[in-house]
């Protein structure tokens, strides 16, 4: 019967003592029929396995050479460890099937032995995929293609890697239409949308969606530090003692956290404070290959008793030897923190073990609503959004270098991609467009002209060096330009990568924290940072940037609940109880509905604080309007700071007529004004220049610096604005901005939702709520819960706050006009005037 384990499975089965789920049997039938599937299972529930039985099955029943099953995964560290735990069971059934990983680490002689000979499984990631496609033998390589599994459906669909892969899925469907798809994912906000991911036509309504109920719920609880709670600050280093506590209590722990930066600044309080030596690892994405592989086949082995990680470990990896996880540092998210809870245990029917460790107050209400949110079975993120032109424009590129195409033809196959179902036929023309020539302002410069169509109008690419450069620069993921950290001397070993902003910061003699090391700066030579070990001083620690994730509106709303109900305050720990009392008490809890705005004098500044909860993203643009605001209400803006919960403004005057700042035609002139004028869209259309292929990260021979690729983007940028502003990629860049980079979505909700809502507070002094906001203006990115700086301006403001201190003496500033309004660097959030 269809779906039922033939043997040698059923006896595998068995001698593992289980039993095949239900959903395993499911997947194996519909795919056996040719069916599309989206399973959605709890974490442990055996969602991989149920992804590769059917090709597993197909191979043992008719065994033959060549690429039958291809798993994609948005980790480099899963694809690996799926092929380790796949190599046992094809081991002891002894099946006739060869399974082969591919990624960036992959070394080139296996590359092209894998070409040469596929193995029946290849296991890989979107980028490689992408890379495979632009090759001349894909259609010959991916011909007999039967299964195509798509692991953590939901990390992928709706980013610009879920665009590339979308895009790499409908070139499949061409070389290999009877491929069927399974798709996988334990969390899952929006079912038919990842639904339409995985289908062949992009129609949800041709896939069998198999979801999966019940699992023991997981056990969730929160520490703190013992001694003092931090009003402010993200990295949880206060809580290290009761962390390692933890970890020597347990088998095996990951230690999540949100930020490279972070993992680096943990890890080394841990060791600190770790007199036993207990054997504990770093692993984020900037470290080397080798060193990450390393600590991941210690993990496997069970040789390590914790590993600190950021992202780079919260995605499916198959450890069942985890006891536990913590997450230090708000997890944004209720189905973020899932995915983490889920790698503790592993196991569907045994509950996962997981604590949060909040760094400030804000974060306690934060942690907590997630908390109720996972108890609640309350999933959250935000749908799928359309598909990016700039991963179109590099994809059209890619479909070109394999061979030629016809427009018509490939437009057809690009609209069925869930992310491009509705692409307009004059965008994919335009795409195509600025592929084959830059487009008419840039048609005239030979390096734009990439195609050329021929008497049948068949697309060609023009060279094989326009090829090689393609595949040298495919990818979504554009960092800040790396410089490689490497131990002075030759042959140093490599220890890992770190942002060309950073090194650029560093004098000869300082010291950072990198790789779980503390190290001195040497010399910067050419692409390399070189170091040696040790050094003394306050170390630095590598920030990298887009490292902070956004609050979620679901979580921003219970957050909001929780402040306006006093009756679950019961669960907040004594210090934020009497926080939040002690707000009531001199002013008023924000509200659900509402928007608290506070007011106050404060030296010779004045404060606006709102407590908008929309995430830092959103507070970010919505300070750079208001201050806009502000300087023509002759406020006299001097900055803003930016946290996920608060915005905080000053001035020199003080504010009134607060409705007026946050009316909804905030984001018309102000909005395009501020856009035209800021730096942003300079950044965001480098991004998208980038990805689009019009400038080059990587050049065979040579390498391209950060000051070369934005003088070229920024050269080509002011060209386009002003001789061609309804150029594609000038589109796409506008698109970008009013969504991730801005937010503007949200703000727009924001400002509907409270208007004739705004509950304006005159205030004497700096409020209990504000303290933490007021404690970011000026702090760096990182080294921020320890210095003795920051602990002696703590306690004035609480002691301000509280009233057993009073504030100093306001001292207005004497008027003077401004040549315009305030302007800062959105890295830092920050405006100084």
């Amino acid at each position: 019967m269809a779906g039922t384990l033939p043997e040698p499975f059923a006896a595998w089965f068995a001698r593992q003592g289980w039993t095949p789920r239900p959903h395993q049997c499911e997947v194996l039938a519909a795919a056996q029929s040719g069916r599309d599937v989206l399973l959605i299972a709890p974490t442990g529930g055996g969602k991989t396995l149920a992804g590769f039985l059917p090709g597993l099955v197909a191979l043992h029943a008719a065994p033959r050479p060549g690429l039958h099953t291809l798993y994609v995964s948005p980790l480099k560290a899963l694809a690996t460890d799926i092929a380790r735990n796949l190599t046992r069971p094809i081991e002891e059934m002894d099946l006739p099937v060869s399974i082969g990983t591919r990624s960036g680490d992959t070394p080139a002689g296996r590359r092209r032995q894998q070409r040469e000979h596929p193995p029946n499984l290849l296991l890989t990631t979107p980028e490689s995929l992408a890379l495979l496609l632009s090759l001349p033998d894909a259609p010959a390589q991916f011909a007999g293609l039967a299964t195509i599994v798509i692991d953590e459906i939901h990390a992928l669909a709706g980013s610009k890697r879920g665009d590339q892969l979308a895009l790499g899925l409908a070139r499949l469907g061409t070389l290999a239409p009877a491929a069927t798809r399974i798709g996988l994912s334990a969390t899952v906000a929006h079912r038919a949308a990842l639904a339409a991911y995985v289908a062949r036509d992009g129609n949800s309504a041709g896939v069998e969606v198999i979801a999966v109920t019940g699992g023991a719920p997981p056990r969730i609880g929160m520490i703190l530090p013992r001694d003092h709670l931090p009003w402010s600050g993200h990295m949880g280093l206060a809580a290290a003692p009761e962390i390692l506590a933890r970890i020597r209590a347990a088998g095996m722990t990951i230690v999540f956290v949100n930020t490279r930066a972070q993992a680096e600044l943990l890890f080394q309080e841990l060791w600190k404070r770790n007199d036993e030596t207990l054997p504990i690892a770093i692993h984020h994405g900037s470290l080397e290959p080798e060193q990450r592989q390393r600590v991941e086949q210690a993990m496997a082995a069970g040789r390590l008793r914790a590993v600190v990680a950021t992202s780079s470990l919260d995605l499916g990896i198959d450890w069942g030897g985890i006891d536990q996880v913590l997450q230090v540092g708000a997890p944004k998210g209720v189905s973020r923190l899932l995915q983490r809870v889920g790698r503790a245990n592993h196991r569907m029917d045994e509950p996962s073990s997981a604590l949060l460790v909040p760094a400030n107050r804000f974060e306690v209400l934060e942690c907590e609503a997630a908390i109720l949110g996972v108890a609640a079975q309350e999933l959250d993120g935000e749908p799928p959004r359309p598909g990016g032109l700039d991963v179109l424009a590099q994809h059209v590129l890619g479909t070109a270098c394999a061979g030629p195409f016809l427009p018509d033809a490939l437009y057809a196959e690009i609209r069925r991609a869930a992310p491009y179902a509705a692409l307009p036929r004059r965008d994919f023309d335009d795409v195509l467009g600025f592929v084959e020539n830059g487009g008419y302002t840039l048609a005239a410069y030979d390096q734009y002209r990439r195609l050329f169509r021929d008497a049948e109008g068949r697309v060609h690419v023009t060279s094989e060096r326009v090829a090689r450069q393609h595949r040298m620069n495919i990818g979504t993921i554009v960092e800040e330009p790396l410089l490689q950290v490497r131990y002075a001397g030759r042959g140093g070993a490599a220890l890992g990568e770190v942002e060309e902003y950073f090194a650029n910061m560093l004098t000869p003699g300082d010291t950072f924290i990198f790789a779980g090391r503390l190290l001195r700066f040497l010399r910067l030579r050419e692409t390399i940072c070189e170091v040696i070990d040790g050094g003394s001083g306050d170390p630095r620690v590598p920030a990298y940037a887009g490292g902070r994730m956004p609050l979620t509106t679901n979580l921003a709303d219970r957050v909001r609940a929780l402040l306006q109900d006093p009756s679950g305050w019961a669960a907040f720990p004594a210090p934020v109880r009497e926080w939040l009392a002690l707000q009531k008490a001199r002013s008023r809890l924000p509200g659900r509905d509402d928007l608290l705005v506070e007011t106050f004098p404060r030296g010779d500044r004045w404060y606006l604080v709102a407590y908008c909860f929309e995430g830092r993203n959103a507070h970010q643009t919505l300070g750079m309007l208001l201050t806009r605001r502000m300087q023509r209400f002759g406020f006299a803006p001097l900055g803003f700071v930016a946290t996920d919960y608060v915005l905080a403004c000053w001035s020199a005057h003080e504010p009134h007529d607060i409705a007026r700042l946050f009316e909804e035609d905030l984001l018309g002139d102000d909005l395009e004004a501020w856009m035209a004028e800021s730096s942003m869209l300079r950044r965001t259309f480098r991004t998208v220049a980038v990805i689009a292929g019009l400038i080059e990260r990587h050049h065979p021979g040579a390498g391209k610096n950060r000051r070369q690729v934005t003088v070229n983007s920024d050269l080509i940028y002011d060209v386009l604005r002003r001789h061609q502003p309804d150029h594609i990629l000038l589109r796409a860049t506008r698109a970008d901005a009013a969504g991730g980079l801005t937010d503007i979505a949200r703000i727009a909700l924001l400002l509907r939702r409270v208007r004739g809502r705004i509950r304006h507070m005159v205030l004497s002094r700096v409020s209990p709520l504000a303290v933490p906001v007021l404690l970011e203006i000026g702090r760096e990115n990182v080294r921020d819960d320890d210095a003795d700086d920051a602990l002696l301006e703590e306690a004035e403001l609480v002691a301000e706050a509280t009233g057993l201190a009073e504030p100093p003496p306001f001292r207005p500033r004497p008027a003077r006009p401004r040549a315009g309004p305030a302007r800062g660097d959105p890295r830092q959030g920050h405006l100084f005037g």
